[in-house]
């Protein structure tokens, strides 16, 4: 190892993370790879050494993994959620975790519309009429208007509110729901999921994961959003009870549903898989060249801050 090399931070990765990402990490540190899932004799080898955590939205850093980490001083999160991150045991630790919020706003809010817009007007079934000869023999089967229909968003932070502009956008009114009530915002707060269905035609979830919101779309949910009604996921698989999903869709409790979130990734149920009224999409809400790019640029600058002893960009709330 050179001298270059052992002045260099040591980090471990906790997932396959992006090429973006990595590129940046191979350049600045010393990287140790998935040895946690690869190598655990390599890991206990490399554990005094290793002083931060690089991880993905998706990822796993558990108190288990943390505890075998005695140098660890930082977890920086590739992503704007952390569900997976054991923050109270890293807090324990005194260890910040950080993660890459207001990045990703606009290409979330983006696919959000554009599942809305694609569920509705039936988009990809109309690719697939084309493409399959069968404008042919007589045209498509009408379908929903979306501009001047009723939008739900269930969260209104940063990505709820750019959803809800866009939705301005197509003359829709809009009501929300979350934790607390936003008295700046000029949209109408109900203080229930299921309250706010019940006046929705596209009820839109962009809430965090976790615990306190998993299944927090659920049958009575599902039943109050009502056969014209359609459910776009962009949060996360867990907040939706998929099974109850599924058993509306194909009994017509709701008209359809826009998903790019699901609840074992990148498994997807034959079920959903065979349903005409779903457009599916495999978890590319932040997914351009942009804003990967952007992820990975401010993940690697908290790094940077804290090995420079100055002030992190982005630590999560619960390390602010």
């Amino acid at each position: 190892m050179s001298t270059s090399e052992v002045s260099k931070p040591e980090v471990l990765t906790a997932t396959k993370l992006s090429p973006l990402y990595m590129e940046l990490l191979n350049a600045n540190f010393i990287v140790h790879d998935r040895l946690h899932q690869t190598d655990p004799t390599a890991l206990a080898a490399a554990a005094p050494r290793i002083r931060a955590i690089a991880a993905g939205g998706e990822s796993t850093v558990s108190a288990e993994l943390i505890a075998k980490l005695p140098a660890l001083e930082i977890i920086s999160v590739m992503g704007v959620g952390y569900d997976g991150v054991d923050v109270p045991a890293a807090k324990a630790r005194k260890i910040p975790v950080t993660h890459t919020p207001d990045v990703l706003n606009d290409d979330v809010a983006d696919l959000a519309l554009a599942l809305m817009l694609s569920v509705a007007r039936a988009i990809p079934q109309s690719d697939q009429f084309i493409r399959q000869g069968q404008w042919l023999q007589g045209g498509m089967p009408l379908q929903r208007k979306m501009s001047g229909s009723r939008l739900g968003i269930v969260g209104m932070g940063r990505i709820g509110q750019a959803i809800a502009s866009r939705g301005l956008a197509f003359g829709m009114p809009i009501a929300y729901t979350a934790r607390n009530p936003r008295p700046a915002l000029p949209y109408r707060y109900l203080p229930s999921v299921t309250a706010l269905a019940a006046e929705s035609d596209f009820l839109v979830v962009i809430t965090p994961g976790g615990a306190a919101t998993r299944h927090m779309i659920n049958a009575e949910v599902l039943k109050a959003l009502g056969p014209r009604g359609y459910v776009i996921n962009v949060a996360r698989g867990s907040v939706m009870d998929q099974d109850a999903l599924m058993e509306a869709l194909e009994k017509g409790v709701i008209a359809g549903a826009g998903l790019d979130v699901f609840a074992k990734e990148p498994e997807v149920p034959q079920r959903l898989l065979n349903l005409p009224n779903v457009v599916l999409t495999p978890h590319v809400g932040s997914a351009t060249h942009e804003t990967r790019r952007a992820m990975a640029n401010l993940a690697f600058d908290n790094l940077k801050a804290h090995f420079a002893g100055v002030p992190l960009i982005t630590p999560v709330p619960e390390c602010r």
